[in-house]
């Protein structure tokens, strides 16, 4: 303050004729020292009298200060009410940004607010989401670390615990804390608070050996000599401190260096210091007595002495004092400067220089900006701060075994936002136990492929990492939350990306595919074999038994159900979709239609050879054809109403077999389908019924007991089919129908033609009409036995 007084003065063109002066006081960093203070510069006089003033001893028109939050706050309130204005160069309390309750209050230091802030991005820099927070229980650290706390929490992250140090010192609470943050799982540990008031707290730590912790101080002990002690190394190692700007100021070293209590006999602290600091005694005349003891010798010179004190080369605070001197200085520059007529007072008025009141003085002053020596900008906002520029440093142990505080970075709340926080992360030196960025999280974190599943009671950062269930992924670590792969898509083993599913369906190619295939093929191979034997021996009485046209239908439609067979097989379309069932239906209702008939011609051909018997009518051609068309008739217009109503379509079923996609057909409505089905099974059992009951009757080659051994292969069939088709899906439910219906054709085929054709082959006697009526030779040997 002194050395931008006088250098001031010798500026001739920012006051010319005019002198500044000064009178310090010193408040003793207490809330009574700094008001009685107060009162006495308001006042003028060595009794403070409130609402008093005594011109001819007060001439002071601006206050530089205080230091701390806790003393500028009451000494603000103070002089807010006469509009007295108030440069701090230390305090950064956020409320004092409040100009209701402190209109007359500037700083030259930027608000904690930024401070704040400036913390949580460089913690939330690092990846730091778990943390812990202590703070003094003043204003300033209170403040402090709620607004740390609060971005913190706002960005995501958490806070392990936050602890309050006592106003008064409590060893019972020191342990506490110490124990606190041992025991915690939070690395990183933000301090608020002042060197005095940490200092107690922070020894009880290093005493307990706390260590591997990274610690972030406030700018109020990031420098602070209190912790230079060798105990401190271990423990506070790697520290990161938030400080305000560090600027040059030209000729202030020469100025200290120049300090001499010979050449300022009137400096009372001058004195003091240089006893102190070359441990001697000062032998000066004074008005009132003689100091006798001399050790001090003259000579004594504070150029080239190591003082900690002075910070000659890290000017902070200093810088600080040195622009609220300037900003007070443009101010009575630009007051004197005012044109009659344009000044900013009633009646456009300007305020003269020999009577002017300190609120008008303080209009300039919340006004003033410049450009200090060092090209940077001094102004104040509207809330009476200053720009924003804090530095961060490096707490780093030297071979010497004391802290250098090196700067990594800085946090410029005007700057771009890519621009706000920048650390030169390598520069850092962490402490003993991390090589590296230590890291400080509640839970690992989850990799790709889970998702975090929350804790009971426990804050968002602490978690248990659950792997995402089937169909879904993460495809980033710490995923809150999975997400769905898309219809054709699967998880992989990992859970990490989507694959494309497998497509299923009963293709040509592979192994079950083939087998029915063949199966499908020769059956029908043996069915045009047996019709063409058939048409080769249609003369003989074994093929005219029992209605010839009827035999040559049913085998020509159980070759159509073998062939129908293979629409089933391969890559269902609409097209095969539509036709499979209905000509599926269709088919095996005519090959049962035929069985009907045959077994109905039977039993009346039994009964008409009754005397004076009325079924005589109905033994020719014309009924047994009447059945045929009439069954299949109805079951044509079940499927046709089945493709109107609900045609069948193609289907890509993603959901019914994990990882893969099956390409079916969807059967439209269940209902008409199942009536198909149900219609078919009808006229099988009526079949079975009357082929049973009709199984003894005499009949030629005694076709009823083979019809009923064919129908009763058949309704097994499908009886057997029906909880199989339902218990399966995708190419084993198409595998199941195809089987449904190779095997009951082939019943029908076995069990009624197969001892027809081995009789017409291999038993030709058998294949006559004697033996046909009973008669011949065969009839006699039959006797004779």
């Amino acid at each position: 303050m002194i050395f931008a007084t006088q250098e001031i003065q010798r500026d001739p063109k920012l006051l010319p004729n005019i002198t500044l002066g000064y009178v310090i006081y010193d408040s003793c960093s207490t809330i009574a020292g700094v008001l009685e203070g107060t009162m006495r510069l308001l006042t003028g006089q060595r009794k403070a009298t409130p609402n008093y003033q005594c011109h001819a001893f007060s001439s002071a028109v601006a206050v530089i200060g205080d230091t701390y939050s806790s003393t500028s706050i009451p000494m603000a309130r103070l002089l807010g009410l006469y509009k007295f204005p108030q440069i701090s160069y230390a305090a950064t309390v956020k409320v004092l940004s409040d100009k209701n309750q402190f209109p007359s209050f500037l700083r030259t230091i930027p608000s904690g607010l930024y401070q704040s802030i400036g913390i949580a991005h460089l913690v939330l820099h690092f990846g730091w989401i778990w943390v812990g927070i202590l703070s003094d229980s003043n204003d300033y650290g209170l403040q402090g670390s709620l607004i740390v706390k609060e971005e913190i929490v706002k960005a995501g992250a958490c806070i392990a615990f936050l602890e309050t140090i006592p106003t008064v010192y409590s060893e019972k609470k020191s342990e506490h804390i110490s124990e606190i943050i041992r025991k915690s799982s939070a690395n990183v540990i933000v301090i608020f608070s002042i060197d005095t008031d940490l200092y107690p707290i922070m020894e009880v730590i290093a005493r307990n050996n706390v260590s591997g912790k990274v610690w972030v101080a406030s700018d109020d002990w990031a420098q602070s000599s209190l912790f230079t002690k060798k105990d401190f190394l271990k423990t506070l190692q790697g520290t990161l401190g938030f400080v305000v700007r560090r600027g040059d100021i030209s000729g202030f070293n020469e100025f200290i260096y120049s300090l001499s209590p010979y050449t300022n006999p009137d400096d009372l602290f001058l004195k003091i210091f240089w006893e102190i600091v070359f441990d001697c005694k000062l032998q000066i005349l004074d008005t009132n007595r003689t100091i006798e003891s001399t050790i001090c010798k003259g000579d004594e010179t504070l150029e080239g002495m190591k003082m900690d004190f002075f910070k000659l080369n890290d000017l902070r605070n200093t810088y600080n004092v040195y622009n609220a001197i300037y900003a007070v200085a443009h101010a009575l520059h630009d007051m004197i400067s005012c044109r009659h007529g344009e000044g900013p007072f009633d009646n456009s008025t300007c305020t003269m220089m020999h009577n002017f009141e300190p609120w008008q003085l303080f209009y300039y002053i919340k006004n003033a900006h410049f450009r200090n020596k060092n090209g940077e900008e001094v102004f104040f906002d509207m809330h009476g701060d200053p720009p924003v520029h804090f530095g961060i440093i490096n707490w780093q142990v030297t071979p010497e075994n004391t802290f250098r505080y090196l700067e990594v970075g800085h946090f410029k709340s005007s700057a771009a936002d890519n621009e706000t926080l920048t650390v030169d992360i390598p520069a850092i030196l962490w402490n003993e136990d991390h090589g590296k960025i230590p890291r400080s999280l509640c839970s690992e974190s989850c990799s790709a492929g889970y998702r975090k599943a929350p804790q009971t009671g426990q804050p968002v950062c602490c978690f248990s990492c659950v792997m995402c269930f089937q169909g879904e992924i993460s495809n980033q670590t710490d995923s809150i939350e999975c997400v769905k792969c898309p219809k054709d898509g699967w998880p992989n083993e990992r859970h990490d990306k989507c694959v494309k599913k497998e497509t299923e369906f009963l293709s040509y190619e592979e192994t079950l595919g083939m087998v029915l295939t063949t199966a499908s093929i020769f059956s029908a191979m043996a069915t045009a074999v047996t019709l063409i034997i058939f048409l080769k021996y249609h003369h003989t009485p074994v093929v005219k038994a029992n209605n010839r046209e009827l035999s040559y239908l049913l085998l020509f439609s159980l070759m159509s159900c073998f062939l129908c067979s293979l629409i089933f097989i391969g890559r269902p379309t609409h097209v095969t979709c539509m036709l499979r069932q209905g000509a599926f239906g269709i088919i095996f209702t005519l090959s049962i239609s035929c069985v009907l008939a045959k077994t109905i011609v039977v039993v009346i051909a039994f009964n008409a050879s009754k005397p004076d018997s009325s079924l005589r009518k109905y033994t020719g051609q014309g009924l047994p054809k009447s059945i045929v068309i009439l069954c299949t008739t109805l079951q044509v217009i079940i499927c046709i109403s089945l493709l109107i109503v609900s045609p069948p379509f193609q289907d890509e079923n993603t959901t019914s077999v994990m990882g893969r996609i099956l390409i079916e057909c969807n059967e439209g409505s269940p209902v008409a389908f199942w009536c198909m089905l149900s219609y078919m099974g009808l006229l099988a059992i009526v079949s079975l019924l009357v082929a049973f009951l009709s199984r003894k009757l005499p009949d030629s080659f005694n076709e009823a007991k083979f019809i009923t051994f064919s129908m009763v292969v058949f309704v097994s069939v499908w009886m057997s089919f029906i909880p199989a088709y339902l218990s399966t899906q995708g190419k084993y439910m198409v595998a199941v129908e195809i089987f449904a219906i190779l095997s009951s054709a082939a019943g029908l085929l076995l069990c009624i033609f197969v001892p027809k054709c081995y009789i017409i082959l291999f038993r030709p006697r058998m294949n006559t009409r004697d033996y046909l009526m009973g008669k011949g030779v065969f009839m006699n040997e039959k006797r004779l036995r």
